[in-house]
């Protein structure tokens, strides 16, 4: 089957004026592509650090369990992981860490690693590791996410703990 294409500046006019919906609908898979490439990602840091810098992998797709190191010196490194994030502290050995944020399972909103409440383990595939760590902002979203799924809270050293084994 052949789809009909819009042409570019017909699209970009729709997806400009609020037609986003029509313009994918219209256009099929390429209007995706380019609808996806005029919004970008909801995250500033993904939209600076689109893949990982340790493994490659997609930080947008791993929204929720990023992370972002901001080094004294002002660079910033965003990697898609704890797992990575480990990997990233040990290449930058002696380097200065200024902020060291996670993103929340839920909100995908980063916050400090410490704030976070932490569960490890659990039915739910982890990221970069065969034990999983998430990091929850609130202390009932990480509880209901252990009723669903089981895993323990834990604090971020624990955490930490665990991915340098990993």
């Amino acid at each position: 089957m052949i789809k009909k294409l819009l042409p570019l500046s017909l699209l970009a006019g729709l997806i400009l004026a609020g037609g986003v919906a029509a313009a994918n609908q219209m256009s099929g898979h390429a209007g995706q592509h380019a609808t996806e490439a005029a919004i970008g990602s909801n995250h500033t840091d993904v939209v600076k650090h689109k893949s990982c810098q340790q493994c490659g992998m997609d930080r947008e797709k791993f929204a929720y369990s990023r992370i972002l190191i901001t080094y004294a010196d002002g660079s910033s490194v965003g990697v898609c992981s704890i797992h990575c994030a480990v990997a990233e502290l040990k290449a930058g050995k002696g380097r200065a860490v200024k902020a060291f944020e996670v993103a929340d399972m839920n909100t995908r909103k980063l916050m400090d690693v410490e704030k976070a409440t932490w569960v490890i383990g659990g039915s739910s595939k982890g990221v970069m590791t065969r034990t999983p760590k998430w990091a929850f902002a609130q202390k009932d979203d990480a509880a209901a996410f252990i009723k669903k799924n089981g895993g323990n809270m834990a604090v971020y050293k624990e955490a930490l703990a665990l991915a340098e084994k990993d």
